[in-house]
């Protein structure tokens, strides 16, 4: 990801949330030795948000396309209450291996199923209702993934999703991957179905909840 914000204002901000414990640090460490694009892992902001939005929305069951080597998947899981359950979609099985050590050492590991494959195949093998759906896979599929998962998701169900303003890149967009996360920001934006916010955290979230 390209550095779009203020270093001093995002380490500031950095500094003022809760810190990561030894198990984030050791994952975040690995992942920037061990995998090609490290800077996919979100970092411990976004992190942390994304575990409050799961217990603010008092979710049970979550779905997340695009695990990576787990960062958010912990996160998230550790928002979840003892009996909710995390469904997390990848393709990489190098990531896969890094997640799965370290979901072995969380005690909230056991909350997390994960799911090999591309991830429009496993949503055809899921039932609803969804409480929250975290989109952060490829970007080209992202509208797919939308449409795909919000028949899923409860009425007052929320989806969030990563990138969606792509490193300032969607004010003018060049290449593949920019005019997808245009896209999918116009279909959110015009979407009757839900309520839309997006928000300036890292790079950008977008956050949509499903009227009721």
């Amino acid at each position: 990801m390209d550095r779009f914000i203020d270093s001093a204002v995002e380490q500031f901000a950095r500094d003022h949330t809760e810190p990561e414990t030894d198990l984030y640090i050791r994952l975040r460490e690995e992942t920037y030795r061990e995998m090609k694009s490290p800077q996919m892992q979100v970092d411990i902001i976004e992190g942390r948000f994304l575990k409050m939005l799961v217990r603010l929305t008092g979710s049970r069951r979550v779905l997340e396309l695009g695990m990576f080597t787990g960062y958010s998947a912990l996160m998230m899981a550790e928002g979840l209450p003892e009996d909710g359950r995390l469904i997390t979609c990848e393709i990489d099985p190098k990531a896969e291996a890094i997640a799965r050590r370290y979901f072995s050492e969380s005690p909230h590991g056991s909350k997390i199923t994960i799911r090999m494959g591309p991830a429009l195949d496993t949503i055809k093998t899921l039932a609803g209702p969804l409480d929250l759906i975290f989109i952060d896979a490829d970007k080209p599929n992202y509208v797919k993934y939308y449409e795909a998962c919000l028949p899923l998701l409860k009425p007052g169900g929320l989806v969030v999703a990563d990138n969606v303003l792509w490193s300032g890149k969607v004010l003018h967009p060049n290449d593949a991957n920019d005019h997808a996360i245009v896209a999918f920001d116009r279909v959110i934006q015009s979407d009757s179905r839900v309520e839309n916010v997006c928000l300036t955290v890292r790079d950008g979230m977008m956050l949509a909840w499903k009227r009721k």
